[in-house]
């Protein structure tokens, strides 16, 4: 499966935001875009996690989105705590959906990008334009909200290395037993906060779930 690799702009609320479109030219029902980690800690959008997200999700027809939040790269503004990166990731959104006007959202997010993802999901869901999917990747909870936290109603995959050394794993998975409904959990065992050797498997993960979701 091909996909070609296209730099566009697109236009935010602090400006203008670096964005990738990679499109594998399928039917299909849906497009994604891709949440990247910490813009503070060096997170972009070709952080190897996000780009192994973006790729499995190609290999099941989905044209992907992967942009970098304000103040990364070549994207206007400043960092600002996850609330303008929100609207980032909104704004991204809205743009697929003039490009792929018949087809519903994929969010992804990776530990930063999955708090910002999963805030996202919360946002439609509250404006009954609920994500067809929402998948994060050993997501900051820390930063969530735990006594607000309202369940996106589509389908969640969450992934998290049972070796992360940034994310607290045993965090992770108290949390996701206590939401309802509960998203589908995979814990993988002695994988750290990047994957590093173990890309491959999470690859798989999100295909399996994309395709049987």
């Amino acid at each position: 499966m091909s996909s070609s690799a296209t730099r566009v702009s697109i236009e935010g609320r602090a400006g203008a935001l670096e964005a990738i479109i990679e499109d594998p030219g399928e039917a299909g029902p849906s497009y994604a875009i891709v949440c990247h980690p910490h813009p503070l800690f060096g997170g972009t959008m070709d952080n190897k996690v996000v780009t192994t997200v973006a790729r499995a999700l190609r290999e099941t027809g989905i044209p992907t989105l992967r942009f970098n939040f304000r103040g990364v790269g070549a994207s206007a503004g400043a960092f600002d705590q996850g609330a303008g990166e929100t609207d980032d990731a909104e704004a991204v959104a809205e743009w697929g959906a003039s490009r792929w006007p018949d087809r519903t959202l994929v969010v992804a997010g990776f530990s930063f990008g999955g708090y910002v993802a999963l805030r996202l999901a919360q946002r439609r869901t509250q404006q009954h334009r609920q994500p067809r999917f929402l998948i994060t990747i050993a997501p900051a909870i820390r930063l969530v909200d735990a006594s607000s936290t309202a369940v996106p109603q589509c389908p969640w995959l969450v992934v998290q290395g049972d070796a992360d050394d940034v994310v607290d794993p045993t965090a992770v998975i108290g949390w996701v037993n206590s939401l309802y409904p509960k998203p589908q959990l995979l814990v993988l065992p002695g994988v750290g906060h990047f994957f590093h050797g173990r890309l491959h498997e999470l690859r798989d993960a999100v295909i399996d779930a994309v395709r049987s979701g």
